[in-house]
């Protein structure tokens, strides 16, 4: 499932190169699967970090671990990043490069002071996020873990109402100044809806519920395939809602937590699904490593200029189809190489200390496969 995520984050960033703006309603639609694929990631990183969480663990030693696995990645993209932008002569300043190597973006409600969407690697701000929420792990796992069983679908509801609320208090910010990209979408009210780390940490919360769930034995036994349906009901309502409330989860949030249940509670059965088998996991295990480097294949690849993101279409259709798989294919390869070469050798050898290194231990991300 982490793959199907990574692509569909993949396929919004391409939206504007497969439809153009002739549909309107289904470039909406296609746009819609970015915000989508952010949430699942956070209510799966929540979820996978509760279901595999060792009471025996120290908060050091996990942070070890999550460092571990985000920083090789983004060191590697961020510095290729500077290098593309020297080259293809996007102005390398100190707003544009500081805020991103630290992580910082998502802490900046001015979008456009980074740079907008052109020469950064745009998706780098997700992990500001996932920081934040790394760092509160620890305590929110305590704090969750103390919660009855019986209480635990309560506090799930309660919290998936807390995310459809988020958009709404949004609206109390202020209207100006608009966003660069989306003039219906006020800059203020995107940055609190979207992208601050303390409301997008309510997804992550959901995930750890829903795991907790599932490991005390009050799920619902809802299949996969009804799961997802939802999910999809959920996303085709939210890419036709307007403004700041398209880009929320809102109720698909949920959905996905249940398709995320659902996924790990079939594993536990050993029950096949059509995201266990050895070509998906593999896409799984290299879908960090795609969800990194896709922008910088679309910005500097064979789409052509750092404005293909944002810019108008002006290639025929046969010739960016022929475009858009090269840039998947690409992507997908570079993914690989950077899960190859850099992911896996840093989390293996960095995500323990020097003199634990010879004892074969579970490493959480090979388990990771709702």
């Amino acid at each position: 499932m982490r793959f199907i995520a990574a692509f569909a984050v993949v396929i919004s960033h391409l939206s504007g190169q497969i439809v153009g703006t002739e549909l309107p309603g289904l470039l909406d639609l296609i746009t819609t699967l970015g915000p989508v694929g952010v949430a699942f990631f956070f209510v799966l990183s929540g979820f996978t970090l509760a279901w595999v969480a060792d009471p025996g663990d120290t908060a050091r030693l996990f942070w070890r671990r999550r460092a571990a696995k985000i920083y090789p990645n983004h060191l590697t993209t961020f510095a290729a990043t500077l290098v593309l932008m020297v080259i293809a002569g996007v102005p390398v300043m100190l707003i544009n490069t500081i805020p991103p190597l630290l992580l910082i973006e998502p802490w900046i409600p001015n979008f456009d002071a980074l740079g907008g969407l052109t020469g950064i690697n745009v998706p780098s701000w997700t992990l500001g996020c996932e920081m934040v929420f790394y760092l509160a792990f620890p305590w929110l796992i305590i704090f969750i873990g103390r919660i009855r069983p019986p209480r635990l679908w309560p506090w799930a509801a309660i919290v998936a109402a807390a995310i459809i609320a988020v958009p709404f208090a949004a609206l109390l910010l202020p209207e100006q100044p608009a966003t660069s990209w989306d003039p219906a979408v006020p800059q203020w009210q995107s940055w609190f809806a979207y992208s601050f780390p303390f409301t997008r940490m309510l997804e992550f919360v959901l995930g750890i519920l829903m795991a907790r769930i599932v490991i005390s034995g009050k799920w619902i036994r809802l299949g996969m395939a009804p799961a997802f349906l939802l999910t999809v009901i959920c996303v085709v309502v939210q890419s036709g809602l307007p403004g700041i409330f398209r880009l929320c989860a809102g109720p698909t949030a949920f959905a996905l937590a249940l398709v995320i249940a659902a996924g790990a509670s079939a594993d536990v059965r050993a029950v096949r699904t059509p995201f266990s088998g050895r070509i998906m996991v593999w896409l799984g295990e290299i879908s960090f490593a795609l969800y990194l480097v896709h922008y910088l294949v679309i910005q500097y690849g064979p789409i052509g200029g750092v404005h293909a993101t944002g810019g108008a279409v002006t290639a025929s259709l046969p010739t960016r189809l022929v475009q858009i798989l090269l840039t998947v294919v690409i992507s997908v390869a570079l993914a690989a190489a950077l899960y190859t070469v850099v992911e896996r050798p840093a989390v293996r050898r960095f995500s323990r200390p020097a003199a634990k290194r010879g004892k074969p231990v579970a490493v959480p991300e090979a388990v990771d496969r709702p």
